[in-house]
C-alpha cells in the first residue's frame, strides 16, 4: 500500500511538471496576429471646421435720458415692438437748488423790470398824446416794455423747464419724454419706476433706460483658431445651426473677419462674424448659441483611405501594404503624400497605390 501510495505521488508530480512545462512554453511563443484587408476608394471629401458663437442683432442702440430725473412711468417692456419716435419713459425732474434759486430769482427780477417798462410806457404815451414828448422817446419806451415782456416769459418758461423739465412752448418735445430713437424690438428695460437717471456727459455715459434692436437684421459672432484662420474669406458661405433649436440649420455669409488675434485661454482666435439670410417669418432671439458649419476645402472624386489605416511618421504619411499571406501575412511599408481629410477618411494626392491595393486594416484575431 505504501510503494502504490509512492508511486502515485510521483506520477503526479511528473504530471504537474510536465502540465507547467507546456502551459509556460505556450505562452512563451509568439501569437501570429491575423489584419482585416482594406481597399483604397474614390469618393468627394470634405474638410469642415466648427465656429462656436452666437446670435447677435447687428446694432443694438441703448436709449438714454436728456436729463437727469427720477423714472414716473415705462410705457414699454422686453419684446415689445417700437417705431422711432414712440414714447418708452417718463422722468420726473428733481432740480438742483442752485439752478432753482436762480430761476425764480430770474422770474422776480422780469417782473420789477416789466413794472418799471409799463410805467415809463404809459407815463410816456400820455406825455406823447398831448404833444409833450417826441416820437422817438414813444417808441423807445414802447420797445423796452416789449422786451421786458418777453424776458418775463423766457424767465417763466426757464423756471418751468428747471423745475418741471418741460418746456411750456414746446410740452410735446419735452425732455422728460424719453422717446425711442430707431424702429426694432425691446430687448430689455434695466430700470424700475422710481429709479434714479442722469443724462450723458463729459464724466459718465448715461443711464440705459432701454436697449432696442431691429431683429429682422442678426448676424452670427464667433471665433476661429488662427491654425483655420486663413482658409477662411469673406463672402464665404455658412451654415448656423441654433442649439435651442433643434434640427435649425439657417444660410449666413461670412462678412468680416478680424485682421487682430484675441487671446482666449492662452489660445490665439479671430473673431468671424457671418450676416445670416433669414426669412421673414423666422423668429429667433439675441444671445441664442450657436455653431457655424464652414466647408474649408472640397475634391470630389478624390482617392481616399481610411484614416485608421494610416500612420504618421512627422509630415510622412504611410499605410501597410499586403504582400503575401501565405502561410502568414507580410506587409510592406509604402509612404504617400496626404491631401485633405475629413477625420474618417484621407486624400491620396500621390503614391503608388490603387483601388485594387490591399491594405492592413484592424486586427481581426490572434
Amino acid at each position: 500500500m505504501k510503494k502504490f501510495f509512492k508511486i502515485f505521488i510521483w506520477v503526479f508530480v511528473s504530471i504537474l511538471f510536465v502540465g507547467t512545462f507546456v502551459y509556460l512554453y505556450m505562452n512563451s511563443r509568439t501569437k501570429e496576429e491575423v489584419y482585416e484587408i482594406v481597399y483604397p476608394t474614390k469618393d468627394n471629401l470634405e474638410r469642415s471646421t466648427v465656429i462656436t458663437g452666437k446670435i447677435e442683432p447687428r446694432d443694438e442702440i441703448d436709449i438714454k435720458p436728456q436729463i437727469s430725473g427720477i423714472i414716473s412711468e415705462i410705457l414699454v417692456e422686453a419684446g415689445d415692438h417700437v417705431n422711432n419716435g414712440d414714447i418708452i419713459a417718463k422722468i420726473k425732474v428733481i432740480p438742483e437748488e442752485a439752478q432753482l434759486s436762480s430761476a425764480e430769482n430770474r422770474v422776480q427780477v422780469a417782473q420789477v423790470s416789466l413794472q418799471e417798462a409799463t410805467q415809463n410806457f404809459e407815463r410816456t404815451s400820455q406825455l406823447y398824446e398831448k404833444k409833450y414828448e417826441s416820437r422817438e422817446k414813444y417808441e423807445s419806451d414802447k420797445a423796452a416794455l416789449e422786451r421786458a415782456k418777453l424776458e418775463l416769459s423766457q424767465a417763466r418758461d426757464q423756471l418751468t423747464i428747471v423745475r418741471d423739465g418741460v418746456s411750456s412752448g414746446n410740452a410735446q418735445g419735452s425732455n422728460t419724454l424719453v422717446r425711442a430713437t430707431v424702429t426694432g424690438v425691446v430687448l430689455e428695460v434695466p430700470v424700475k419706476v422710481g429709479s434714479s437717471v442722469i443724462q450723458a456727459n463729459t464724466f459718465n455715459d448715461g443711464t440705459t433706460i432701454a436697449k432696442v434692436a431691429d431683429m429682422t437684421d442678426l448676424i452670427f459672432k464667433g471665433n476661429v483658431d488662427e491654425t483655420e484662420v486663413d482658409l477662411l474669406r469673406e463672402g464665404m458661405d455658412v451654415k448656423i445651426a441654433v442649439g435651442a433649436i433643434s434640427d435649425s440649420e439657417y444660410p449666413a455669409v461670412i462678412e468680416k473677419i478680424a485682421p487682430m488675434a484675441l487671446d482666449n485661454n492662452g489660445t490665439n482666435t479671430f473673431e468671424v462674424k457671418a450676416a445670416m439670410k433669414l426669412d421673414a417669418d423666422t423668429k429667433l432671439r439675441a444671445g441664442y448659441s450657436a455653431n457655424a458649419y464652414v466647408i474649408l476645402e472640397s475634391v470630389k472624386d478624390a482617392f481616399v483611405v481610411s484614416e485608421s489605416v494610416v500612420g504618421y511618421d512627422g509630415d510622412k504619411a504611410f499605410v501597410y501594404v499586403l504582400k503575401d499571406s501565405l502561410p502568414s501575412q507580410k506587409f510592406d511599408k509604402v509612404e504617400f503624400t496626404p491631401g485633405i481629410s475629413d477625420g474618417l477618411n484621407v486624400q491620396i494626392k500621390k503614391g503608388d497605390l490603387s483601388v485594387k491595393t490591399p491594405l492592413r486594416g484592424n486586427v481581426i484575431s490572434k
